[in-house]
């Protein structure tokens, strides 16, 4: 299928591993010119090279990169005096640390909702209006499972993220929709990347069993029997960014393997 998105522009972050690069990598096979934005340097660097290797000849992709942090007021400057404009929007910002409610100090929870709230909606607030003025604009924040099934060590997490939920269920439904605007939530369950590793070395802390038999557990009670991948994970993205996925927003859509039991 031709998503129908050759061309655009995206900003993309927490791209430079992670789920963050599976959208990334998802884009740029479809032709979408990217900057890409993380804090470690050199690993972004890295990720861009690889993109440009991969996409620049078979789809034409472009791929600028920014090393920032996109949390900060200078990372957000830095980032939008390399391109004010995009067509697609990826907001991305590495999940809060586990641990106990009772050990968080007001500023664990400020600098929380700081990056997994705040700073999703400062990116959405400089880039829709150009968006609806060109008649086209696709935003997908990328959250957490966590807000429709909390998890008990990721308070922080589910707090700052459900926030950020609450605020797109309103302004997905504001004139921005008719304008061709739409704004969505990935939320993903277990995926195989560093942030699995790091709640399930928390668990293992906590509890006193080994990684290997937590993962082992964590994977059983995954209706698919597995943690999901990041390449599957970019190519759902890429969907919502699509020309197709028009007629979508404000929708949370929940990539988890089924792990949520539910009914709505």
């Amino acid at each position: 299928m031709d998503l129908g998105i050759k061309g655009k522009w995206a900003l993309v972050c927490g791209a430079s591993k992670g789920l963050g690069l599976g959208c990334a990598q998802a884009l740029a096979a479809e032709g979408v010119n990217l900057l890409i934005v993380a804090r470690g340097a050199e690993a972004l660097e890295q990720s861009a090279m690889n993109l440009r290797a991969a996409y620049a000849d078979k789809t034409g992709a472009e791929v600028l990169f920014c090393a920032q942090d996109i949390t900060t007021v200078a990372g957000r400057e830095a980032v939008f005096a390399m391109r004010a404009d995009f067509d697609i929007v990826v907001t991305n910002a590495g999940g809060p640390p586990p641990g106990d409610f009772r050990d968080w100090d007001r500023e664990a929870w400020i600098k929380a909702v700081d990056a997994n709230m705040l700073t999703p909606i400062e990116l959405i607030k400089a880039t829709v209006d150009g968006m609806a003025a060109r008649g086209f604009g696709r935003i997908v924040n990328i959250t957490s499972s966590a807000v429709k099934s909390p998890i008990d060590i990721l308070g922080l997490s589910n707090g700052a993220r459900s926030g950020l939920t609450g605020f797109v269920a309103g302004v997905a439904r504001s004139s921005l929709a008719a304008k061709g605007v739409t704004i969505n939530n990935l939320l993903p369950g277990k995926f195989d990347t560093d942030r699995i590793a790091a709640t399930v070395k928390a668990t293992s802390a906590k509890t006193g069993q080994s990684v290997e038999d937590i993962r082992r557990l964590q994977q059983a009670q995954i209706p698919v029997g597995r943690y999901g991948t990041p390449a599957e994970f970019g190519q759902v993205c890429a969907f919502l960014c699509s020309q197709q996925a028009g007629y979508m927003t404000g929708q949370n859509v929940l990539v988890d393997g089924g792990a949520f039991g539910g009914t709505f």
